[in-house]
Parts: structure tokens; C-alpha cells; sequence
């Protein structure tokens, strides 16, 4: 029983997450949106003290549920290695062995993790993270077939006059971070497939406080030493290689709460029940994970708190005849990043790089960085959208605080966001049309929603001379309405500069 409401609990949390990073409609953050705020890493850099409380509570008196049933990672690792396991037919009894808790690698991953998180090393902090990883691959590996679905369905529905489906751009967002999402999944099929558990606990650094908490849990897999015949089926069906057989002892610092030795044992000498006094027979490793775990737990979240390839679809013109050429990425002095981030070191200290602002962003605007310390955090570029003035996606779905929500009123918070200033626009004379093809132009100026663009004569003795934009940089908030919809090809003739922090106007 216990393990079917634990698979039950661990499929709406897989399948729900999974929907929230593959939909683009925002219809999924409604439902399960609350799902993204109970990861334990976005909950302690956005210092969301109450599910860190929770976190915390639920591991000290049950265990590591969090890692076998909220964390998708986790989960999917889960079933990779019962795929595996049925794939393994001469193995049914079991193919795991127990092997000791390599504490020194936990704790120096760990170590490593804080570091690199204080440093601002957003690089290798978002790879070793287990939510942003499987945040990541979804968006990466995953979303652009969903999409690619959604525009067949999109085109067998316009065919019945139906307006069920919508069409969408596909588009690769960010090489090295597909090369890095294909990577991780590859080596973390194949660890869960030949080892179960092994990136929970030896590497993940979620996994190793967890642990450090979890090591005396008040319920856990206890043996009754007295039931037990030492067939080890328990040890050989344990995918955390936390169950010593021969010892009747359980690691409870690796032990993930699967309850598959429950359902193996044939004497029912195994139980998920409360800690009883310490005895010989029925024990937690407590060698296995001593006190300088616990304080190198309370050392992390201490110092976590206080540091706080598919192409796009061809665009045509001219009733679909002539081609227009895609534009260029503008190589930028200073990185935008989204409204809400604040500054760029707020976005630097807080985000996991788990892509869901990403992958919500209805307008093509987001897309993973490809810098080296900032590789995998979210930048906005304007070649296929701009930042719309009302839409505030982005900061309702960040679990990490790395995207602020403006307000708690909706209206207010779009109120906010368009007069929240998040780089300034730049106009290149020599790109700009009335100046290259003497035609007269100002799309820029026409589309522009805080009116910070004005025409101007070209020649200031001739007011009949064909017009050029000036900006005004103390109304311009950087939305890149005026780079994104400038017909200049392949570069635009005005693009935005991003700024170290934001302001409201």
C-alpha cells in the first residue's frame, strides 16, 4: 500500500512538472504551478521560508519522500531503473548490492556546490542542480516536439475551420545548452539504468542535505533481525545501495523511501515504521553520516540563504513569395535580462537555469544564455518578439526568486512591468532605411509603447529631408519593440543595450 500511493504521488508530480516546462499556453502554471515552488533548492535561494520549513520537517520525520516523490529528477531516475529491471529478466530477484556511504565525495560536492552558488559560478551550479537539470532537458529535448505535435494538430484543425490549435515558431534556443541537456540525460540514463540511485547519493547536493537530515529520521525502513532469514533480496532490490543485509543495518541518509524492500521481503521482517531506542538489531547507519554532515547542512543552507536543432519556420512577404532574411543575434555590450530580475547580479545569485521562464515565454523573447558563468540563465533577445509591456509570465512561474512578481495584484503588476526600465535602445545610422534606400520608414517610432522614439528630419535644414528616430532614453524601457519590428535585414538599425540594474520610470 505504501508504495502505490508513493508511485500515485510521484506520477502527478512527474507528469505535472512535465506539462508545466512542455506548455506554452500558460494553461499548465494554473494547475500546477505551486509544484515549481516545492522544489528545495528554488525554495531556498527565492528564501521562501515556509516550504523550506516543510522540506525540512517532512525529511526529519519521514525521510527522504522529497527525493522519490517531489523532486521529477528523482522520479525519472526511478523509472529509467525499473525499465531496466524488466529489461533484465535473468535478474528478477535482484540486481543491486549495498555498497558504503562515500561521505568524503558527498560533502566535497557539496562544499563545491556553495562555493560556486557564493561565486556566482551559475555554470556549474545549474548542472549539478537536480530540478533545473530535468527542467532543462524537458525544455530542451522534449518541448520542441510538443510543439512540433501541437502544429500538426494546428494544421489538421485549420483544415475543419477549427481554432482548437494554434501554430508555433520552432526553433532551437540555444546550442550548447541542447548539447548540455542531451548530455545529461544520456549520463543519467545510464547511471539509473545500471546503478538505480547513484546521482542522488554521490552527487546531488539536494540529495547529500537532505540526507543530513534524514540519517535519524523519526520513521524509516527499519529490519527486525529476529524475521530476517539473510536472503538479501532487500539489499538486492535497493536502488540506493543503503540496506547492509548481513548487518540488518539502513543507511537512512541514501534511503529514498521507495518501499520496494517492503514489497520484496517474503517475511515481512522489513517495516516503514517510527524509530525505536538504538539497539543492535534495528538501526540508521549513524556511522555512516556523523555529526560533520549536519553541520556541513547547516553551513550550506546558511550560506545558500545569505548569498541569497530545428529551424524556425521560413517568414515570406509579399503574399509569400519573396523571403525574408532572418535576422542577426546583436552581440551586446551588456546582457538583458528579464523584468523583475532586478539587476544582473540578483539574477547571477538566484537563478537555477531551470528554463521554465523559457520555455513559458510567449514570445519568443527568453532563451538560455551560452556565457560561460552565466551559461543556462535566461537573456532576452528580440529577434523573434519583443518583451510585451502587459505580459508578466516570466515572473509568475520563477520558484527562485531570480524573477521577482511585481505585485500581488495582476493589473498592478502589469502596471509595473511596463514602466520597469531594463536596457535602453541604440540606433545604428548606418543600417537605418531612409539613410541606406532613401525611403521613408519610422516603424520604429509607430510601434514603440512608451513613446520614446520621435522622427526627426535627417537633414536639420531641411524639414522636407526623410526622417530618422531619436530616442528618448529616459522614457525608453528596453522592451526591443523597436529592434524585434525593424525592417532593416540582417541587422536591425535600432537595438537595445541591456543595463546592470532595472528601475521604474
Amino acid at each position: 500500500m505504501l508504495k502505490k500511493l508513493r508511485v500515485a504521488l510521484a506520477s502527478v508530480f512527474l507528469l505535472g512538472l512535465t506539462w508545466l516546462f512542455l506548455d506554452f499556453t500558460g494553461t499548465a502554471q494554473l494547475w500546477f504551478g505551486w509544484m515549481a515552488k516545492l522544489q528545495f533548492l528554488p525554495a531556498v535561494l527565492a528564501v521562501n521560508v515556509g516550504v523550506v520549513v516543510l522540506l525540512v520537517a517532512l525529511t526529519i520525520i519521514f525521510g527522504r519522500i522529497y527525493c522519490s516523490v517531489i523532486c521529477p529528477l528523482g522520479v525519472f531516475q526511478d523509472i529509467v531503473s525499473w525499465i531496466s529491471a524488466k529489461a533484465h529478466t535473468k535478474q528478477k530477484a535482484g540486481r543491486f548490492n549495498y555498497s558504503p556511504n562515500h561521505k568524503i565525495l558527498r560533502i566535497s560536492v557539496l562544499v563545491v556546490f556553495v562555493i560556486a552558488l557564493l561565486a556566482g559560478a551559475g555554470s556549474f551550479v545549474q548542472i549539478l542542480a537536480p530540478y533545473s537539470a530535468f527542467g532543462r532537458m524537458v525544455t530542451m529535448l522534449l518541448q520542441p516536439l510538443y510543439m512540433l505535435a501541437n502544429n500538426f494538430f494546428a494544421y489538421l484543425a485549420e483544415r475543419y475551420d477549427s481554432y482548437a490549435f494554434y501554430s508555433v515558431n520552432v526553433w532551437m534556443r540555444s546550442l550548447p545548452v541542447l548539447i548540455i541537456a542531451s548530455v545529461t540525460f544520456v549520463v543519467l540514463v545510464i547511471l539509473a539504468w545500471m546503478h538505480g540511485r547513484t546521482y542522488c547519493n554521490n552527487i546531488c547536493p539536494v540529495g547529500t542535505v537532505l540526507g543530513a537530515l534524514s540519517h535519524r529520521s523519526l520513521f524509516g525502513i527499519r529490519i527486525d533481525e529476529t524475521k530476517c532469514n539473510g536472503c538479501s533480496l532487500c539489499s538486492r532490490n535497493c536502488k540506493a545501495a543503503a540496506i547492509d543485509f548481513k548487518n540488518h543495518k539502513v543507511d537512512l541518509s541514501r534511503c529514498v523511501d521507495c518501499f520496494d524492500c517492503i514489497e520484496k521481503c517474503k517475511k515481512q521482517a522489513i517495516t516503514y515504521s517510527l524509530a525505536k531506542k538504538p539497539s543492535g538489531n534495528v538501526t540508521s547507519s549513524a556511522k555512516d553520516i556523523k555529526q560533520p554532515t549536519r553541520r556541513a547542512f547547516l553551513t550550506a543552507t546558511a550560506a545558500v540563504t545569505v548569498g541569497a536543432a530545428l529551424k524556425a519556420q521560413e517568414k515570406t512577404t509579399d503574399g509569400g513569395f519573396a523571403a525574408i532574411l532572418d535576422k542577426e543575434v546583436i552581440k551586446r555590450q551588456t546582457k538583458i535580462v528579464p523584468p523583475g530580475a532586478i539587476s544582473l547580479r540578483n539574477m547571477a545569485q538566484h537563478c537555477t537555469g531551470c528554463q521554465l521562464c523559457v520555455s513559458e515565454c510567449p514570445n519568443g523573447v527568453l532563451r538560455p544564455s551560452g556565457g560561460l558563468l552565466d551559461m543556462m540563465q535566461p537573456v532576452a533577445s528580440y529577434e523573434r518578439g519583443y518583451c510585451r509591456p502587459e505580459c508578466t509570465r516570466c515572473s509568475d512561474v520563477c520558484p527562485a526568486g531570480a524573477i521577482k512578481p511585481f505585485a500581488a495584484d495582476h493589473e498592478e503588476a502589469k502596471a509595473i512591468k511596463a514602466s520597469t526600465k531594463i536596457g535602453r535602445a541604440v540606433w545604428v545610422e548606418k543600417n537605418c532605411i531612409p539613410l541606406t534606400d532613401g525611403k521613408n520608414c519610422g516603424n520604429c517610432a509607430r510601434h514603440c509603447p512608451s513613446g520614446a522614439i520621435t522622427m526627426v528630419p535627417s537633414d536639420p535644414n531641411n524639414p522636407k529631408s526623410l526622417k530618422i528616430p531619436v530616442v528618448n532614453d529616459e522614457q525608453c524601457i528596453g522592451c526591443g519593440a523597436c529592434e524585434n519590428l525593424c525592417p532593416a535585414r540582417p541587422f536591425s538599425a535600432i537595438y537595445v543595450e541591456g543595463i546592470e540594474v532595472h528601475r521604474t520610470l
